[in-house]
């Protein structure tokens, strides 16, 4: 809130230094930061088999079936293309501050927030794009993964500037982790771990800032991007599809299990088809063609490719059991795969340790199974493969669970009050990542509320206004007769106020008078207890006992040694008994402090004597 304007009452002294209370909210900020970032979520571990995936350091070993535990990889969302006539449902309102890091924001930062992911095997790394189109990352930054030029853990957001001003269309991110990012533009971009080239720059060097990919996928525009635990995947605009980096398994879909450096364009059964979406395993990929094909390739121990076997497939294999259907959208778990089809029904194969098939029990299934079959149409699922959680969001809006929910494994869909999937996954996934690119766009839509609070002081719609101190306050009568009795009352024939354009205010402040007229419009107040002394005042005369109620909050919120006796005096005065009360108790606590204040020694003699008597007969001047 602004300050200006004379004010009513003299004080003797002000809130502690801005600056001072700037020094105790970021060491308090600090602190939260190291109970977030130290907090150590457990990865969850799928118990099946799976190709292991070593540290960089050690050369890639064949494929083969390691002890239960592999690496938890990104989250990743293949839907069909709008334009080939089938809905996405890939949009998102939501409240970003459910995920533990982001409470770390200020509400001002936060309002800032555009597009938000949650990543890395602790859920420490977050990355966001703000409405003005610039990049922010902050977290633990393991591998430098945050693309701060450094290895540094931030608690402060720290700005991508050469990522400034471009939009975001794809982002994806592996377990490393590694991070893709895909512009409107087209443009890839890449940084983070890299010990298998998934970086697609041709070395193994970490990538300490964003890389432009430019060797290949030969100079074509990238509309998708998807990352598995150590490799990448991309979409071209016109649908052909291009992977690299660790392919122990077959993942890069080449024909062998040699590591591919630089991106490498998949063919074999895809070639002169058209790919609609991606998406990628653990160690796997998934390709869904616009005509609602789906091929997989990699790694297939937990029969996650759905074709039938477990055996690994080296270059893309179609589902043949989902034939006759067309697919709207597929997404990878840990080592499952979830599929919607276009008439709004559900199959899901894989991996089934946590229930995360949603099938009634815990054995895997090699091909797909339709599930939640007796409820209503589902227009959207949710998997993440950082995670062994599952969800679906049905026509109505409801959402469901299952899979592993903080803990537990839930083996049959279960319904929740949630408003979206991605809550599911802020909630009760571990860690608590995010499994897409989640979008705050609120599509121009504003409640009443919102509407409101953006109108109050609006030259541009008022049809009022106030002039307090000199200064201009534009109002809406209308609103201001519907919220408030004083005003109702003056917006008669018979008050001459009811045909003036611009109403002089002179007993009150201008913040005072402000921050009243925002009360009308908001619910809220913003001011410093030495200015909620006159809002009280006011509150008292236009009998508005709520707003009296919240100022006296303030002043109880805010009081301390050199303005308590002032404070006092103004809950005297307005006849503030519960405010009266709590200031004297206080003033009695600190008394030595308080009677050594401007404040105390400039009241009237006839109100000194009556604090002092008070205060003896509870005893305050006893030895």
């Amino acid at each position: 809130m602004a300050r200006g304007g004379q004010q009513r009452f003299h004080l003797t002294s002000t809130l502690p230094k801005i600056e001072e209370t700037k020094k105790k909210l970021n060491s308090t900020q600090h602190n939260r930061l190291n109970i977030v970032m130290e907090r150590c979520f457990s990865v969850s571990r799928d118990d099946s088999a799976s190709c292991s995936l070593p540290p960089p350091a050690l050369p890639p070993p064949p494929c083969f079936l390691p002890p239960p535990g592999p690496p938890s990889s990104p989250p990743s969302a293949l839907t069909a293309a709008p334009q080939q006539g089938r809905q996405s449902f890939t949009g998102a309102m939501v409240d970003v501050s459910k995920w533990p890091l982001f409470s770390l924001l200020s509400a001002e930062e936060l309002g800032t927030v555009r597009q938000a992911c949650v990543f890395g095997i602790s859920a420490n790394e977050a990355v966001y794009i703000t409405h003005a189109n610039e990049v922010f990352v902050f977290g633990l930054n393991s591998s430098s993964c945050l693309g701060t030029g450094d290895s540094l853990s931030t608690i402060v957001p720290k700005k991508l500037d050469f990522l400034r001003g471009k939009k975001v269309a794809s982002l994806s991110y592996g377990s490393g982790p590694h991070v893709l990012l895909a512009t409107e533009d087209g443009e890839l971009f890449a940084w983070g771990h890299n010990g298998y080239s998934q970086l697609g720059n041709g070395s193994t060097n970490q990538g300490l800032s964003p890389l432009l990919v430019t060797a290949s996928p030969q100079n074509k525009k990238v509309r998708q991007v998807a990352c598995g635990s150590h490799h990448s995947m991309a979409l071209t605009v016109d649908g052909e599809v291009f992977t690299w980096g660790y392919n122990n398994c077959g993942q890069i879909g080449s024909g062998s299990t040699a590591n591919q450096p630089h991106p490498r364009k998949v063919t074999g059964c895809l070639q002169g088809k058209t790919v609609a979406g991606i998406t990628c395993g653990q160690t796997s990929s998934m390709a869904l063609l616009d005509n609602g094909e789906v091929y997989g390739w990699g790694y297939n121990g937990n029969g996650q490719l759905g074709i039938g076997n477990n055996g690994n497939q080296l270059t893309p294999c179609r589902l043949t059991a989902l034939q006759g259907l067309c697919m709207q959208q597929v997404v990878s778990g840990n080592s499952h795969c979830l599929a919607l089809t276009d008439e709004g029904l559900l199959y899901a194969w894989g991996a089934n340790t946590y229930g995360q098939l949603g099938t009634g029990n815990k054995s895997n299934h090699l091909s797909p199974v339709l599930i939640m079959a007796d409820k209503e149409r589902i227009v959207e699922v949710a998997a993440c493969h950082s995670t062994h959680t599952s969800a679906a969001k049905t026509q109505s809006g409801q959402v469901y669970m299952w899979g592993q929910c903080r803990g537990q494994s839930i083996v049959m869909p279960h319904l929740t009050h949630f408003a979206t999937t991605d809550d599911v996954f802020a909630c009760f996934a571990t860690p608590s990542v995010m499994w897409r690119l989640m979008s705050m766009e609120h599509d121009d839509f504003m409640t009443v509320a919102e509407a409101l609070r953006k109108e109050f002081d609006s030259p541009e719609t008022a049809d009022l206004k106030f002039s307090v101190d000199g200064k201009s306050i534009h109002v809406h009568k209308a609103v201001l007769k519907i919220r408030c009795e004083h005003f109702r009352s003056m917006f008669r024939s018979q008050w001459t106020e009811d045909q003036q354009d611009v109403i002089e205010i002179g007993q009150f402040s201008y913040p005072v008078y402000r921050s009243f007229l925002q009360f009308l419009y908001t619910d809220t107040v913003d001011l410093p207890p030495e200015d909620a002394i006159g809002l009280l005042d006011l509150a008292t005369s236009y009998c508005e006992n709520r707003l009296k109620r919240l100022c006296q909050q303030i002043i109880k919120r805010g009081i301390n040694v050199e303005n308590a006796f002032t404070l006092l005096s103004a809950a005297i005065r307005y006849d503030a008994e519960d405010l009266e009360v709590f200031c004297f108790r206080f003033c009695v606590n600190h008394l030595t402090q308080v009677t050594q204040t401007g404040a105390f020694w400039q009241v009237d003699g006839a109100m000194l004597k009556e604090f002092i008597s008070k205060a003896s007969r509870c005893g305050a001047f006893k030895n």
